[in-house]
């Protein structure tokens, strides 16, 4: 079969998973795959490099096969395979650079990689609107003038709607002038400084980020509760910004209710601009549709882009993950794109869901997969912290979101004690007032459950 039949199947995989999965998971490690060919047995996915084939084998080969038999219809066994070409973000890189007023100064060499900046985030590809103004406007403002205009900048908004776009967009602008730039999610940053205290390399990892001329951290929230980290960051952040250098962080909340980041990290996210970016509003959404369209090459009439911008309202990630799985669909199925095929597209995508009608296994899958686990561990007698947190979510959910006793939830479990159930469950409960890491992964995977 042709490699674009194979793209667009692996574009509805990543559409559904795109709903499923939390944002940080789905841009780190899926966004960057590729559908590059099927036959009657095998279909072939690229992805970045070794490291990405490996994670994805490890931890999501049975979601991803599961899922694109969803999609395709068919059985396939599902092989995944490093990219041939590079893996770099290539950027024309100068020994120096001017002044403006004849002087040329030394640049530092770029730092980013092709999996982390996405070649579709720019200014230019970016929807502005009423809902993201101000949070536009200060990183345009940020990308022309680094280190002066906006330091820090701190852009919050709820997931998908937008943040991850401006910090790359930043990014790019800046790398394409011959600046150090890094991105890195929080949980990079964590793993990097666990791993460079493990390895006694603390002063490779201090050169490494203490030395960029922009770093752009995202979904700052993951690091509350890690105190050895807050620890890392705060040194890093007075070094970068002491020296002029700009810093930009993203989070799905403002930094006065990040409860669990310390007071010291917190008065210094507040000592920039904070900008919020809210839902966008119908006409935004449409412009968005009408945008990503465009990038798909499909002409689409603008009462089928009213059509969906009306019924998905969440966010931006919502909106692109319908599309790409509405055209994918439509080219699969070889279904012509009208109002009437995309209502019943849609309906079949997403039908209503109402928590009662949600299969207990559903949250399962959802919790194990969230986890890195699988259904089977959490029926198991396995105790570890990771094992034993997974399953209390999961009693939680089952009876907080599907209502079931505790004694269903039990005997659901393996043949728990409902006793056993009620602990577990209760734990997470107050869990989700007081520990705003575990509040974050609750929410996520009930967008999973019920998206």
């Amino acid at each position: 079969m042709s490699e674009s039949t194979a793209r667009e199947v692996w574009r509805a995989v990543l559409g559904d998973l795109q709903l499923q999965l939390p944002r940080p998971t789905f841009e780190t490690w899926l966004k960057p795959t590729q559908g590059m060919a099927y036959d009657d047995r095998v279909f072939v996915v690229e992805a970045p490099n070794s490291f990405a084939v490996e994670w994805l084998e490890r931890r999501m080969y049975q979601a991803l096969q599961k899922t694109l038999r969803k999609v395709s219809g068919r059985e396939f066994e599902l092989r995944l395979q490093v990219r041939s070409e590079g893996d770099f973000y290539a950027v024309e890189h100068t020994d120096s650079i001017s002044d403006g007023i004849g002087n040329s100064t030394p640049t530092a060499q770029p730092l980013f990689e092709v999996r982390f900046f996405n070649p579709k985030y720019s200014f230019d590809s970016f929807v502005g609107g009423p809902s993201n103004r101000l949070a536009l406007s200060a990183s345009r403002a940020v990308a022309e003038s680094p280190g002066q205009s906006y330091n820090p900048l701190y852009l919050h908004s709820a997931s998908g709607l937008g943040k991850t776009h401006l910090l790359q967009a930043i990014g790019k602008i800046c790398a394409s002038r011959g600046m150090s730039v890094l991105y890195v999610t929080s949980e990079q940053f964590t793993n990097e400084f666990i791993t460079a205290i493990r390895n006694r390399t603390t002063e490779d990892f201090r050169r490494r980020y203490r030395s960029v001329q922009v770093l752009l951290l995202d979904d700052v929230q993951f690091l509350s509760g890690k105190e050895q980290t807050h620890e890392g960051f705060f040194h890093t952040f007075n070094d970068l910004h002491n020296s002029g250098n700009q810093v930009v962080i993203s989070s799905d909340r403002a930094p006065k209710d990040l409860n669990a980041i310390e007071d010291r990290l917190r008065s210094r996210f507040q000592g920039g601009l904070i900008a919020d970016i809210q839902p966008p509003d119908l006409e935004t959404r449409m412009s968005i549709l009408a945008n990503k369209a465009g990038q798909l090459k499909v002409d689409m009439e603008e009462n089928v882009i009213e059509l969906i911008a009306k019924r998905v309202q969440r966010n931006v990630r919502e909106l692109e993950g319908s599309l790409n799985r509405m055209v994918a669909y439509s080219q699969l199925m070889n279904v012509n794109i009208t109002l009437e095929s995309t209502l019943q597209i849609l309906n079949e995508m997403a039908p209503e869901t109402d928590a009662r009608s949600i299969d207990p296994q559903r949250i399962f899958e959802q919790v194990a997969m969230f986890y890195a686990l699988s259904v089977r561990d959490l029926m198991a007698k396995n105790r570890t912290k990771k094992v034993s947190l997974a399953r209390q979510v999961a009693m939680y959910l089952l009876i907080y979101e599907l209502e079931l006793s505790p004694t269903q939830v039990g005997r659901l479990l393996g043949g728990r004690d409902h006793s056993t159930v009620i602990h577990g469950a209760g734990k997470i409960n107050g869990e989700v007032t007081e520990n705003g890491q575990i509040r974050q992964d609750i929410l996520a995977i009930k967008e999973a459950i019920f998206s």
